[in-house]
């Protein structure tokens, strides 16, 4: 699978995401080709290579005819559901302006229809939005992954005075993402560039396993004490192998007054919205109550979609985070004949082709009971069929 990465270390911008991808081999001429289909007037593209604080990085220009500054959604969701566009990035495009309407109408206390969308009302960002949607797609990119955004502080100009940094529409469009504080007065994260990666990051943390094949960096337009760059890394994800390290999330949270027959559901809750494990601990508490240490591991991008069920389903009022580093063995899943049926059996390897063998609990018990013999000879058969057929020769399960 073909995953992309931004290293956001100065931040992003609508342009700075066309230029990272131009940089790192997406075609112009193909780019401008499917931004055509948006029939804008005047509508112009173009890539050059500038120097940013030692680092050579492509700047990307959006030129459109257009003497407009500001449209209220209806309009601008128009111009993308009258274009020629693949059904796909319209859909996606589509989403993310509603969800920038829907942003810049809670801030100035207003319906979506009737917002003024100064920081989307130009055409030059409808191009950097469906641009950087067509783009990803162009370079075959089947997953997206950032770092955690950081955010300038200080003030800017905008259509109605003087606005904090980041900017209101920003720090709403960045709600459940990790940010980071910056030292520089300027503004590093754009409108455009929340509401595009908001929609587009699977997760946002340290680079994922991948074998890199091509990296690129699109340049802001301001000179700052750091390479104002945006930096692209693209290649194919491998499966975490022995001594390959990948960062992961632990909730926690103590409970002494929950019912425990509801422990087994919040369990089953937690496993399905894709915790990787979930544990239970006697505490001894406050006041010596016998408590439960309630311990949940999961990919960053889970951790905010846990933690609610966590406080939907039980007592707790509070719960703990913190990041851990896991060393896991490449694995996958494969499928063997036995006596008693076909059971999906979990295969992990490392060092200089060391196999485990991990027969699946729910197809052994299922297998069991349906032939009425211990679960444990269903186990021995799975087993041994995968250690006799032979990892590679193994039926795909």
């Amino acid at each position: 699978m073909k995953i992309a990465y931004f290293d956001c270390f100065s931040g992003v911008s609508g342009d700075m995401l066309l230029g990272a991808m131009i940089d790192a081999g997406l075609s112009e001429a193909e780019l401008k080709e499917i931004l055509s289909a948006l029939h804008l007037p005047g509508f112009d593209l173009s890539a050059r290579k500038v120097i940013k604080n030692g680092i050579s990085a492509t700047k990307v220009d959006v030129a459109v005819m257009d003497e407009v500054t500001e449209r209220r959604l209806p309009e601008i969701l128009e111009v993308v559901e009258k274009s020629e566009l693949p059904q796909g990035i319209k859909e996606r495009a589509i989403a993310i302006v509603k969800k920038l309407g829907e942003v810049e109408a809670k801030i100035h206390g207003t319906s979506s229809d009737k917002v003024h969308l100064h920081e989307l009302g130009g055409l030059d960002t409808i191009v950097d939005v469906v641009g950087a949607l067509a783009g990803l797609e162009a370079l075959g990119v089947d997953q997206v992954y950032a770092s955690p955004l950081p955010l300038g502080r200080g003030f800017a100009r905008g259509a109605h005075g003087q606005l904090p940094l980041p900017a209101p529409a920003t720090a709403a469009l960045l709600e459940g993402i990790p940010v980071v504080g910056s030292d520089l007065d300027v503004e590093l994260v754009t409108p455009t560039g929340a509401a595009v990666l908001a929609a587009i990051v699977a997760a946002f943390g340290p680079i994922p396993a991948m074998r890199l094949a091509a990296t690129g960096y699109g340049a802001g337009d301001r000179d700052l004490p750091i390479p104002n760059v945006l930096r692209l890394l693209l290649g194919e994800q491998v499966a975490p192998g022995a001594g390959a390290v990948e960062t992961l999330v632990v909730l926690e949270t103590n409970l002494d007054d929950l019912n425990p027959e509801i422990y087994d559901y919040v369990m089953e809750r937690l496993f399905e919205a894709g915790a990787l494990d979930v544990t239970l601990s006697p505490l001894q508490m406050k006041k010596n109550r016998p408590g439960t240490l309630l311990s949940v591991l999961c990919q960053p991008s889970d951790e905010t979609a846990l933690v609610e069920i966590l406080f939907a389903e039980t007592s707790t009022l509070g719960v703990r985070d913190y990041q851990v580093k896991r060393t896991a063995l490449a694995r996958e899943v494969k499928t063997v004949e036995t006596p008693y049926g076909l059971v999906r059996v979990k295969i992990a390897t490392w060092g200089t082709g060391q196999v485990k063998f991990t027969p699946e609990y729910a197809d052994c018990r299922k297998l069991a009971e349906e032939r009425r013999v211990p679960l444990r000879e269903v186990y021995q058969s799975a087993d041994l069929a995968a250690r006799k057929v032979g990892v590679g020769d193994q039926q795909e399960g």
